[in-house]
């Protein structure tokens, strides 16, 4: 379904009733890498998926998108749905979009699961890398950006035994807009550090980490866990930065495992 956030189209699914679950999608990606989670959750809460702007069905207008532009975006779905608060679960992308969510709008917040994914901001090098990869979306289309990411995102036993998820990620990234990859690309290249956010978050928190993943690896989530007061640590085995569709039986008994524990305020 389509509705108007910020003077842009955003497409979106909502299925079951209780609790609200919000999950936020990686980079470069779309809300059906959700859809193992939606199957299994749509019995136990409201799970809600969104194709952030730029991708999916969603529009991808020019320029940069701040990851505090698309929080913005989640925070009208969820006032256009009559949701006060809600559970975040933010993979990658949807892990930084998740934190500046946390950070503009921390009594929407019921909990936070953030999975493969890390609190710092860019290095220069890695800033760098993301520009030249934007122009290279602009240049070359979302096909050479699928050939750069498969064997990032996936871990070495995916790709060497499951080629059904492996086609599915590409064919993900091959149908979004190059206008959209490069605007992510630019905005996580300028995205705030939120290390210094993590101490202050007072909320029930799990942090999931593929053990294969090289992008965001097990270290990093550690540094997430550790930095978050009381929140858990869960590493997926065999499973690299897309641990929820590498390993998803793994990732849905930690998360339903985690909304079972969140106290829900009457």
């Amino acid at each position: 379904m389509l509705i108007k956030t910020n003077q842009i189209s955003v497409d979106y699914r909502d299925s079951g009733s209780g609790v609200p679950v919000i999950f936020i999608h990686a980079f470069p990606l779309n809300q059906t890498m959700w859809d193992d989670q939606v199957t299994e959750l749509q019995t136990q809460c409201r799970a809600i998926t969104l194709d952030l702007r730029g991708f999916g069905k969603s529009d991808a207008p020019q320029n940069p998108y701040s990851m505090d532009q698309m929080a913005g975006d989640v925070r009208d779905l969820m006032s256009a749905l009559g949701i006060d608060r809600a559970i975040l679960v933010g993979l990658s992308m949807g892990g930084y979009v998740s934190l500046a969510f946390y950070r503009r709008y921390p009594q929407s917040v019921m909990a936070l699961l953030l999975a493969d994914t890390r609190a710092s901001a860019d290095t220069p090098e890695a800033r760098e890398r993301r520009l030249k990869s934007a122009a290279k979306a602009e240049k070359d289309g979302a096909h050479a950006i699928a050939d750069d990411m498969v064997p990032l995102l996936l871990g070495p036993t995916t790709l060497g035994s499951r080629p059904s998820i492996v086609e599915r990620v590409r064919t993900m990234i091959e149908a979004n807009s190059p206008v959209g990859i490069a605007g992510a690309q630019r905005g996580m290249a300028e995205r705030s550090d939120s290390t210094e956010l993590l101490r202050g978050i007072e909320l029930p928190a799990l942090v999931i980490v593929g053990s294969e993943d090289m992008l965001t690896p097990v270290t990093e989530a550690e540094n997430l866990s550790t930095g978050i007061p009381g929140a858990g640590l869960r590493v997926i085995e065999r499973a690299g930065h897309l641990s929820n569709l590498e390993r998803p039986e793994e990732f849905n008994a930690a998360l339903i495992d985690f909304i079972k524990e969140v106290r829900i305020p009457r």
